[in-house]
């Protein structure tokens, strides 16, 4: 059943990776609570095979993981991805997991869906401090490294 777009209180109960959560929340007027995958909005985190993908999802379980949080899925398509994820903008005790796994190098603004253009300057402050992902002489995006697997080009 998909969510419907008003903020969910919830309690994050696991990460995928350093761009998907579990969230058990809160059941609303006439629903059950429900348990939900959510990607966040706008981001996209190393795969969990790509260097630094392990870091991203540890990052995300350190702002996260056993938190409560507020999950707003955007407008538009139920708010699911294709893979059936509620894609959301989310806040654990009071920080946003989106904006600071960009901060921490941890994500790429993912150019094809962002909006919140203070995200590039997030990125550009990361990259110049060469935190995260960026201290890497040459990081390949999860969308790149998507498509090179997909055509047999494997990455190290």
């Amino acid at each position: 059943m998909p969510i419907a777009a008003a903020v969910l209180s919830c309690l994050i109960v696991g990460t995928t990776d350093g761009d998907t959560l579990t969230a058990r929340c809160d059941a609303a007027a006439g629903q059950l609570e429900q348990t939900i995958r959510v990607r966040l909005a706008e981001i996209d985190a190393p795969e969990k095979a790509q260097p630094f993908g392990e870091r991203s999802r540890q990052r995300l379980a350190q702002i996260c993981f056993r938190q409560r949080a507020e999950v707003a899925p955007l407008p538009g398509s139920a708010g699911l991805d294709r893979y059936g994820r509620t894609v959301a903008r989310v806040t654990c005790s009071g920080v946003d997991a989106n904006a600071d796994q960009v901060r921490a190098g941890m994500a790429w603004v993912f150019d094809r869906y962002a909006r919140d253009l203070t995200l590039y300057d997030l990125q550009a402050a990361a990259r110049r401090a060469r935190v995260g992902l960026w201290a890497d002489a040459e990081p390949v995006t999860p969308w790149q490294w998507r498509a090179d697997r997909r055509a047999g080009r494997e990455r190290p």
